[in-house]
């Protein structure tokens, strides 16, 4: 680890020792590892044992303390399971057996407290017993999140001693307060803060925590271990990502980005105690810390002698796209598997979006538990077809025809009288759509086989899809990506892979549903990278249209767009759902009503 070298256990003494007219101070090393796990909510036996084994590296890697995530033993966010009293008393069981398992460590694990009410919480179990209990004080009720439905706010910041160590723990939204517990805590004493976390994904939030976060250690002169859970959960990914960070804001060690991870790092709490010597600020802010409540823990063992860590720092963040892509895969390969799904079927229309999808499937799930499925109509170009099946071949999928021209006709047919002296238009479009979600559900049913719908963001937003058709289906992997992103992230697909899996001929084409002869998506909406422009400021930002106009669109097409948007929200509440990758997606972020007579002038 930079700047540091491992003594062992306990470390050497903090006295400060005069030598040559000048103090120096001694190296107090501690070990620390975060077990960076993937739950599953309500599997709280597969939980606990992914703990366990995070206990026993801990104790492998020579950890003195271990550190696991928000609600670790539930998995995260449980919602409504957490009104069943049986659920909240399955969890304090699981946490018993987890206790049990911490001989010779201290751990930190996320779990459900019930005392006069439920308290998202963080146990700190020492050798066998529970030591401490810390409740989150500040509960997120914005965005995806909705704690205040759930849980009472705790109000004490406690601090743990053990020998010359002195360490608090918090969970998630307590940090992100520049003066909430993390302060009080560090200026009670606290060399390092530990703080436990299930924080959702979305597009550059990495970097967001990495700043919050190097700020608060700094600020506060603190340490702080950063543990976050990583995983797919319905619509919401954890990214992981954890941190360690020393009292400068220096980020000592991180842990992988969309995998599971044990992160372990030395630090030098000796060094927290000599910067603080030079802040007098602190000697004056102290006294308001007096009350925070201080536990002493005994001192256990010490672990056999363990070399160096290895630089933990070392683990590279992803770039924006490529991080994008993993969130994609992690959260199709989690919805999928941990919903008991093995397969999964994908309508191919010889488009960018099914062929990202496809691609994101494979990488997802291998290849031997995707198939494609292509159903030409009479407005299909030959174009369309070959890259359909040039993309599956690419992929290796399974790779099926079906037909839907016979069908159509006969829809047709079937509605002769009952459309008689009307001109064909979106209803006869729309049929198309709705005989391939037909054949795909019918699949879905034969086989078990989940259905991936392949619309994006851009196309959801202004309802330029159709409902029980394009989308029928159990997931919906690219809902949150706009248009322009599905175009790099298939590039970027071609990228990893090496070579050419999504055909060159997609990206050149005009995109078109192919619903009529020569349609294009253009003749509908604007090009895509002004929509996207558009549908940035409006849902993402919540911008005027007058701000948009201001932005250099025409008010014309800025009020259509949003007009669009607005009366599309019936469609979009009967969509499946879909990964969560930009800040504002629609589903737990946009909650917009249906029934929705406001129009800005």
């Amino acid at each position: 680890m930079k700047g540091s070298i491992y003594h062992g256990p306990g470390g050497i003494d903090n006295a400060a020792r005069r030598h040559g007219g000048t103090i120096q101070y001694a190296m107090r090393s501690f070990r620390i590892g975060l077990g960076q796990i993937n739950p599953t909510v309500g599997d709280l036996e597969g939980n606990v044992a992914k703990i366990r084994a995070g206990l026993d590296q801990a104790r492998a890697q020579g950890c003195r303390l271990v550190a696991f995530p928000e609600l670790a033993v539930t998995g995260y966010p449980p919602e409504d399971l957490l009104f069943k009293s049986a659920f909240i008393e399955a969890n304090l069981r699981a946490l018993q057996d987890v206790t049990r398992a911490t001989g010779g460590l201290t751990a930190v694990v996320g779990f459900v407290d019930k005392r006069d009410d439920i308290f998202n919480a963080a146990a700190i179990l020492h050798d066998g017993r529970v030591a401490g209990v810390y409740h989150k004080q500040y509960l997120p009720n914005y965005g995806v999140f909705d704690e205040d439905r759930y849980f009472q706010a705790g109000s004490a910041a406690p601090v743990f001693t053990v020998g010359e160590t002195c360490f608090a723990v918090n969970v998630c939204e307590d940090i992100w307060y520049p003066t909430g517990p993390t302060t009080r805590q560090a200026l009670a004493g606290a060399e390092l803060v530990v703080s436990i976390n299930a924080s959702p994904y979305h597009a550059g939030k990495g970097q967001q925590r990495e700043r919050l976060i190097a700020t608060r250690a700094a600020d506060d002169l603190v340490c702080v271990a950063f543990v976050n859970t990583v995983g797919g959960q319905d619509e919401l990914v954890f990214d992981g990502g954890s941190l360690i960070v020393n009292e400068r804001g220096e980020i000592v060690a991180r842990g992988r980005q969309f995998a599971e991870d044990f992160v372990a790092a030395d630090l030098d709490l000796g060094a927290v105690f000599h910067a603080r010597l030079r802040d007098s600020r602190r000697r004056k802010e102290k006294r308001t810390a007096d009350e925070v409540p201080r536990t002493a823990l005994p001192v256990l063992s010490a672990p056999a002698l363990i070399p160096v860590i290895p630089e933990g720092a070392a683990v590279t963040p992803l770039p924006p796209v490529a991080e994008v892509f993993e969130a994609l895969v992690l959260g199709t390969r989690d919805y999928v598997g941990k919903n008991g799904f093995k397969h999964v079927v994908i309508g191919l229309s010889g488009g960018i979006d099914s062929a990202l999808v496809a691609a994101i499937a494979v990488e997802a799930l291998g290849r031997e538990n995707v198939t494609g499925v292509t159903m030409p109509s009479p407005y299909s170009s030959s174009g369309t077809r070959a890259d359909a099946e040039r993309l599956a071949r690419n992929l290796g999928i399974d790779f099926q025809t079906l037909p839907i021209t016979p069908t159509f006709e006969s829809f047709k047919k079937s509605l002769e009288s009952a459309f008689k002296g009307c001109r064909e238009d979106v209803a006869e479009e729309n049929i198309q759509a709705r005989i391939r979600g037909t054949l795909l559900m019918a699949l879905s049913n034969k086989f078990g086989w989940l259905v991936l719908t392949t619309g994006n963001k851009s196309e959801i937003a202004v309802g330029y899809s159709t409902l029980y058709g394009d989308m029928a289906g159990g997931f919906a992997v690219i809902k949150d990506v706009p248009k322009t992103l599905v175009y790099e992230l298939s590039r970027h697909a071609n990228e990893r892979a090496g070579r050419e899996v999504i055909p060159a001929s997609i990206f050149e084409r005009a995109p078109s549903a192919e619903l009529r002869p020569d349609q294009t998506d253009q003749d509908t909406l604007p090009p895509y990278p002004e929509l996207d422009a558009i549908l940035q400021a409006y849902v993402e930002e919540d911008r005027s249209v007058v701000e948009i106009v201001a932005r250099g669109f025409k008010e014309e097409t800025v009020r259509r767009v949003i007009r669009m948007v607005d009366v599309n929200e019936y469609k979009r509440r009967q969509g499946p759902i879909g990964v969560k990758i930009t800040p504002r997606a629609f589903g737990r972020d946009w909650r917009l009503p249906i029934v929705n007579r406001f129009r800005e002038k």
